[in-house]
């Protein structure tokens, strides 16, 4: 297959494009490079790719580069993703979260594609205070970012019924990992503490979301481009379920920082409880499953973090003032 990926300068999409180089397989890839993209996420792949500036947006440009390289499998990750920025600015997340897929979608169609790997989130779903969500369970989301991604979910599923499209839908857990986005809390609360600050937690810090390593997302990710059954959703997850505060702890006792530094503040409008997947359909199916456990890959990325400081803090200054 000749792949193309879509938001590869993003915190997944450049983890897949990294494990595609390791595996010798080159691509075409296309990012807008918006606030959260980074080309140097990309250094370890360097020769591995061929790059287009493009939003997903733009139909004229997306068709161009269709027509140029004529990719046999798509695989997409471009998308706003941060709840708290969407409920400030939630036109965006539409625009790009469902405009852009359409565009996507209608481009892809013209050709002969053999996979379309739509990437969306476990936020879809909502939240559940005990369970977990099957691949069935009903869409129920909260927030604009996860509305958006749900009704871009639904958009991709109308084109395989009604064109007959070969999509798949991959629904992961909260990522998680190197380079990622400061407005998120792992690299946000090392480097508050790096800076002497206090780091916000929502309300008592009681929310569980269910943590996966951006490598072990990204190896999934290839296990269903290539052997995802077409038409299916597959949820990915680790299984490994954290309170906030719980992540936060971690952090503080990996960085030796006392616990005066946590500052709890207002809760998020809609904030979810709870998320879970069960993700047993990828494991039987497709023989896929998480390596990294949460406090090695946590450890990891802490450490990475305090390793890049200057990169996360170029990064955060940017997006601040949105914050306040």
């Amino acid at each position: 297959m000749k792949i193309l990926t879509t938001g590869s300068a993003g915190f997944i999409g450049s983890a897949f494009v990294r494990l595609m180089a390791q595996k010798g397989i080159k691509l075409v890839i296309v990012d807008n490079l918006d606030y959260a993209a980074d080309l140097k996420r990309l250094e370890a792949a360097k020769g591995f790719f061929k790059f287009y500036k493009a939003d997903i947006r733009d139909q004229k440009k997306i068709e161009a580069v269709f027509k140029k390289e004529k990719p046999s499998a798509v695989v997409n990750f471009a998308a706003q993703s941060h709840v708290d920025r969407s409920i400030k600015e939630p036109f965006i997340f539409t625009d790009t979260n469902i405009r852009g897929v359409q565009v996507l979608l209608e481009v892809s169609k013209k050709y002969s594609l053999e996979r379309f790997v739509h990437i969306s989130t476990d936020e879809v779903y909502g939240d559940i205070e005990h369970g977990e969500f099957l691949e069935t369970t009903p869409l129920n989301p909260s927030s604009p970012y996860s509305a958006s991604k749900a009704a871009a979910d639904l958009l991709v599923k109308a084109y395989q019924r009604t064109f007959k499209f070969p999509a798949i839908i991959v629904r992961p857990s909260n990522n998680y990992g190197l380079w990622q986005y400061p407005e998120k809390l792992i690299p946000l609360a090392v480097l508050k503490i790096l800076r002497g600050e206090k780091i916000p937690v929502y309300a008592q810090g009681k929310n569980v979301r269910e943590w996966l390593y951006v490598e072990d997302s990204a190896a999934g990710i290839f296990e269903i481009l290539e052997k995802g059954k077409i038409g299916e959703v597959y949820n990915l997850g680790s299984g490994q379920e954290k309170q906030n505060i719980e992540v936060v702890k971690g952090i503080l006792e990996i960085l030796k920082a006392d616990e005066s530094r946590i500052e709890f503040v207002k809760d998020r409008p809609g904030h979810d409880i709870r998320y879970k997947l069960n993700s047993q359909k990828i494991r039987v199916e497709l023989g896929w499953e998480a390596k990294v456990k949460f406090e090695q890959g946590l450890e990891k990325t802490v450490e990475w973090c305090a390793s890049n400081k200057d990169w996360l803090l170029g990064k955060w200054k940017k997006i601040a003032p949105l914050y306040k």
